[in-house]
């Protein structure tokens, strides 16, 4: 299948007059990593809720590629997120754990550590008997929308019911259905998610200054 990077050929002539021979997967990767740039969140901020993002363009064309080579591995990064080396939180165990590794690793809804309050996100609370710790505070920092990453993992996995209709959907049967079967999936996604937003996070903070080319 062809995958179609949906840049045009008018937004490429543009960006080869200006940096030279640069591809469209050039182009797309800049525009990936100039979204997440803290000096374009800043300086756009107003806009970016009104309107559809402006794209700059940047004053020179090693800025080009630095943003774009970033775009590059934040892509990779973040599409594969599942495959992604987990990081080293520490697994903390209550004596009641189960025997059983599918209960042993059963999560209902997990939370931050500590109490209503005076949270601990150094901790994740992920069920009665298991906490993981060591959460770095860079890792809160990777916000996708509203709330962090590790703040919308929390979110979506736990057990649901629907009200209307009764159906329970039931997080852990993902694992389970793997080939093989991986009861500690959840436990290795959380792992996988800090390392994701940590690295995020390095890459963001070394993007150069966003200056943008004079009007022209």
């Amino acid at each position: 299948m062809e995958r179609d990077v949906n840049i045009s050929d008018a937004a490429l002539a543009d960006y080869r007059a200006l940096f030279g021979d640069v591809s469209k997967d050039d182009i797309f990767s800049y525009v990936y990593s100039v979204l997440h740039s803290p000096d374009y969140r800043s300086r756009y901020a107003v806009s970016l809720g009104k309107e559809l993002p402006r794209i700059p363009e940047v004053a020179t064309a090693d800025a080009f590629h630095a943003f774009a080579d970033a775009g590059r591995r934040l892509f990779d990064l973040h599409i594969g997120y599942e495959t992604e080396k987990p990081y080293p939180l520490e697994e903390l165990w209550g004596p009641l754990a189960p025997a059983g590794e599918v209960e042993r690793y059963r999560v209902e809804k997990m939370r931050w550590g500590g109490k209503r309050g005076a949270e601990d996100r150094t901790q994740i609370v992920y069920n009665e008997w298991l906490t993981l710790a060591g959460i770095p505070e860079e890792a809160h920092r990777y916000v996708v929308g509203p709330r962090s990453a590790l703040e919308w993992l929390i979110d979506r996995y736990r057990v649901r019911t629907d009200k209307a209709s009764g159906i329970v959907n039931d997080v852990n049967d993902w694992g389970l259905e793997l080939e093989p079967p991986n009861p500690r999936y959840i436990v290795e996604l959380v792992k996988r998610i800090v390392t994701v937003s940590v690295e995020t996070v390095r890459i963001v903070e070394s993007l150069p200054p966003l200056e943008e080319a004079p009007p022209g």
